[in-house]
């Protein structure tokens, strides 16, 4: 089996290259990235290739075309940052690529598992359902939902080819050190709090998010990849919590007493409420997260 990983550098695709690798020993593994948000350091490890490029030069993909042939490709590459507020490089970047990666598996007859989000949802009442309530509220969600019609579109038009998209919500775990300021909370708060510091919440902290340790995010992945199916999934735990209880649960199994400090929320296109509804992935991938917020925070702990 020969396996691409865009973005396979960055926080996802990393740890989906090593889980593929320990998975299918045979298997060879390239990962493609520009390095913007991934780390040479998330790869240590990794026993594969690394080709540097930009995803959404099309000379590269008729580079690629002409030069390998891949048997499966994960698209995890993108822009992450979600204030980015540029449209036309976020479209460029996020939805343009996506004809691009799509022409290419057309022509190796390979499957094809990408990376959505719940971003394409806004502020939809919840719980948020594939093809439901589709109205994002910034460009970083706008791009995903373009992505979504650009590859239902490429399904309808050739069944034979299977594409996957997985709607991440609220991913964490370890290898998102390097993503700075667009790291999840849970490694946001814990950075504050290990270091003595109170943990700075948008008031009042009961903003709620659908959590999903990066490890179910990497099985569901395996799985889009093993089961002959077409279609758009939530990747997600089914269950919103909100980030007071992150703090609770950190001062917990940091030994720590730390009350947060409240300020205003900057941005007007901010996500109040996500919750996955999940059936779907449940019933045709097979998907059951196996962490609550609880036990991934625990288990991400041992690594930091």
């Amino acid at each position: 089996m020969r396996v691409l990983i865009t973005g396979g550098a960055g926080f996802i695709g990393s740890n989906l290259a090593k889980e593929l690798q320990n998975t299918y020993p045979k298997a060879k593994i390239w990962v493609l990235d520009n390095f913007s948000s991934g780390h040479f350091k998330n790869l240590l490890g990794f026993k594969g290739e690394v080709i540097t490029a930009d995803l959404s030069e099309p000379s590269l993909w008729e580079w690629l075309k002409r030069n390998f042939h891949f048997d499966v490709v994960f698209h995890q590459g993108a822009i992450t940052d979600t204030t980015v507020m540029d449209q036309f490089k976020m479209l460029r970047v996020n939805a343009d690529s996506m004809r691009f990666i799509l022409d290419a598996v057309l022509a190796w007859n390979a499957k094809l598992i990408y990376a959505s989000s719940a971003g394409v949802y806004g502020n939809s009442p919840s719980p948020m359902k594939e093809g439901e309530g589709e109205f994002p509220e910034n460009p970083y969600g706008f791009s995903k939902l373009m992505m979504d019609r650009i590859a239902l579109n490429f399904i309808e038009e050739n069944p034979h080819i299977k594409v996957v998209g997985l709607r991440y919500f609220n991913v964490y775990g370890p290898g998102e050190s390097y993503k700075g300021k667009t790291a999840s909370m849970v490694y946001q708060l814990y950075r504050q709090m290990k270091e003595g510091k109170r943990p700075r919440l948008f008031k009042w902290g009961e903003q709620r998010r659908d959590f999903v340790y990066v490890k179910d995010v990497i099985r569901a992945n395996l799985l889009a990849m093993e089961r002959d199916v077409s279609g758009i999934f939530n990747i997600a735990t089914g269950v919103a919590r909100s980030f007071n209880e992150i703090v609770s649960i950190l001062n917990q199994l940091l030994g720590t007493n730390l009350e947060p400090d409240y300020f205003d929320c900057p941005y007007d296109f901010y996500q109040n409420y996500t919750q996955a509804d999940i059936t779907k992935a449940r019933e045709l991938l097979g998907y059951e997260p196996q962490y609550s917020l609880e036990e991934g925070i625990k288990d991400y702990l041992k690594h930091l």
